[in-house]
């Protein structure tokens, strides 16, 4: 998208807008075979490629809700204009940073009764001169948005404190922050006191350096991650739904039982869900609860794709809502 194109979809754009920034995406190519063994064949029933990152695909899932959003993005190399190709005709608006190192590619295969293997390339080193057109981009875009989310990982090389920076950048413009990473990544990041942490089960694990099996292990952790900065922390169990923590108290989301096609991109689909609601100004509990139906309803659906509004809202009501504290 051109810079006249994006002032362009900016323009209506007022504060509801909730920007996404994803510097690491890729080409995410999925296989669905018939089965997935060990020293067997299995047949490759259907393969797709769509421009992925945690990021984009929230905006995704913000756009099909009805929602105001716009991602800004890296692309570098004959992947970067196949990622560029690949977002034309989403809907959404982005504003892509050019970079000289390649952009990286996924692969999942995920067979159809819901085995998944998930295999990313790290990507490439970004220079210091595109860093600083990364920030220089997000600054210009937040006066126009209410929630910055932050989402991925980071490539080799690039300072663990960057997304430190640009959750104090958001800050200047009064803009609050969702952090969706791993590692150092978000270890670094928390120093800045986020409005909201999303790690997933084996996430929270990395960063607490334990691991965490039971309920209670859970609950101490929403605890010890709170303790470490952010306003609020939602810690994504998959089946098992959420716990979230907020200064108005502790919740858990427990969603239905269904038969679960695929994983890929629930999580997403819950951080973007979440925001939603968040930009709605739902509750906490509330914005919690149409996160776990968002990921659940993503669940549901094979390969990479992402539930509906419909969708998602069947199986909201069904999802059990619980004070814990």
């Amino acid at each position: 998208m051109t810079g006249d194109e994006w002032e362009l979809a900016r323009a209506g754009y007022h504060v509801s807008l909730i920007l996404t920034l994803t510097i690491n995406p890729a080409v995410d190519r999925t296989i669905i075979a018939d089965r997935l063994v060990f020293e067997d064949r299995g047949y490759i029933l259907d393969r797709s490629e769509a421009a992925g990152g945690r990021g984009i695909n929230a905006s995704q899932v913000i756009h099909s809700f009805g929602g105001k959003t716009a991602a800004i993005l890296t692309a570098g190399g004959a992947t970067g204009q196949r990622i560029e190709k690949l977002l034309a005709g989403r809907g959404f608006p982005y504003d892509v940073v050019r970079v000289k190192s390649e952009s990286r590619t996924n692969l999942t295969i995920s067979d159809k009764h819901g085995l998944t293997i998930k295999l990313n390339e790290v990507g490439q080193e970004l220079h210091a001169g595109e860093l600083g057109e990364i920030k220089k981009r997000v600054d210009a875009h937040l006066r126009k948005a209410q929630w910055l989310m932050i989402c991925g990982s980071i490539q080799p090389g690039v300072p663990p404190h960057f997304y430190c920076e640009m959750i104090e950048l958001a800050k200047t413009h009064g803009v609050q922050t969702i952090l969706d990473s791993d590692g150092d990544a978000l270890l670094h990041a928390l120093e800045a006191k986020p409005t909201a942490i999303m790690p997933n089960q084996h996430e929270a694990e990395r960063l607490l350096a334990r691991a965490l099996i039971t309920r209670g292990h859970f609950l101490e952790a929403v605890d010890a991650l709170q303790a470490m900065g952010p306003q609020c922390v939602i810690l994504s169990l998959g089946a098992r739904g959420a716990i979230g923590s907020a200064p108005d108290g502790v919740f858990e989301a427990i969603p239905p039982r269904i038969e679960a096609l695929s994983s890929i991109g629930a999580g997403d689909a819950l951080c973007a869900a979440f925001a939603w609601s968040m930009e709605k100004k739902k509750p906490f509990a509330e914005a919690l609860r149409w996160g776990v139906a968002a990921g659940t309803a993503s669940a549901q659906l094979p390969g990479l794709a992402f539930p509906t509004m419909n969708q998602t809202r069947a199986v909201y009501k069904q999802v059990e809502l619980r004070r814990v504290k």
